[in-house]
């Protein structure tokens, strides 16, 4: 047999046809299923039925115009009728067939595997806690004289992840007379509009005359935001004046450690 253009698949039939007798319903039941009746000719006495007339009740039921009495003749003639799923041959199935079209669970290797942990195709993943995200620090070399309330350093950082922590870590110097105190304190944020979140306590000599000290403070802090935090070191001078930075490099350190 002979085609014009591409031959039919195999797996499907292009006519068949159903004969229906003795009946005596307002209906017939089909042989195949039909998507419309577009799919199908149906003649009741060899005369042709419009399709008006006629209602796909279900996908395997036509309901007729009128009664039928044990005598009619019906036919349906099926315009064509899948039988079989084609498998597509490989290499022909494009990138634009498949786009958006297969789920995620669809895939032989639906999830990666990360730190140990298997993580889903389209999820996110959760870094473990207690790691290391970023790490800042700012040095400086000052050697200056507070008399009052003062930033020595400042730094800002801007957490990951509203439950990151932020851990501190100053290391600085003074020189202070006899009988002298200050104390060095962390904020959160700036001296006049910030939150003191550490008191580092006092540090007092008695006795001696311009001595040198190093010192340093380390906190964790809990921003709970994403946005920029500035941090900054603040020193008071309690009774009389200190000379901080007297022996040279002071460091701020800021690191971000995941939750």
């Amino acid at each position: 047999m002979g085609y014009v253009g591409v031959p039919p698949q195999s797996g499907f039939i292009t006519t068949a046809k159903q004969r229906v007798t003795s009946s005596t319903n307002n209906y017939v039941d089909l042989d195949h299923s039909i998507s419309s009746l577009a799919d199908v000719i149906v003649w009741v006495n060899f005369v042709k039925q419009d399709s008006t007339n006629l209602t796909l009740t279900t996908s395997s039921r036509i309901t007729l115009g009128g009664t039928l009495v044990s005598s009619d003749i019906v036919e349906i003639a099926y315009l064509g009728k899948a039988v079989a799923t084609q498998t597509p041959s490989s290499g022909t199935v494009t990138n634009d067939m498949l786009a958006g079209s297969i789920a995620n669970s669809k895939l032989a290797n639906s999830s990666i595997t990360l730190n140990g942990s298997a993580v889903s195709l389209g999820g996110s993943a959760t870094i473990g806690g207690g790691k290391i995200n970023q790490l800042l620090n700012t040095t400086a070399i000052v050697n200056t004289t507070i008399t009052s309330d003062a930033e020595l350093m400042s730094l800002a950082i801007t957490p990951s992840a509203t439950s990151s922590k932020i851990y501190m870590l100053f290391t600085g110097s003074c020189q202070m007379g006899a009988d002298e105190y200050a104390s060095w304190d962390f904020y959160r944020g700036s001296l006049s509009s910030g939150t003191k979140i550490l008191d580092g306590g006092e540090t007092v000599f008695n006795g001696y005359n311009n001595i040198r000290l190093g010192f340093s403070m380390s906190f964790l802090d809990s921003p709970n935001t994403t946005s920029a935090t500035t941090y900054t070191v603040v020193g008071s001078p309690v009774i009389g004046s200190i000379q901080y930075g007297a022996t040279g490099r002071n460091t701020l350190t800021l690191m971000e450690v995941l939750a």
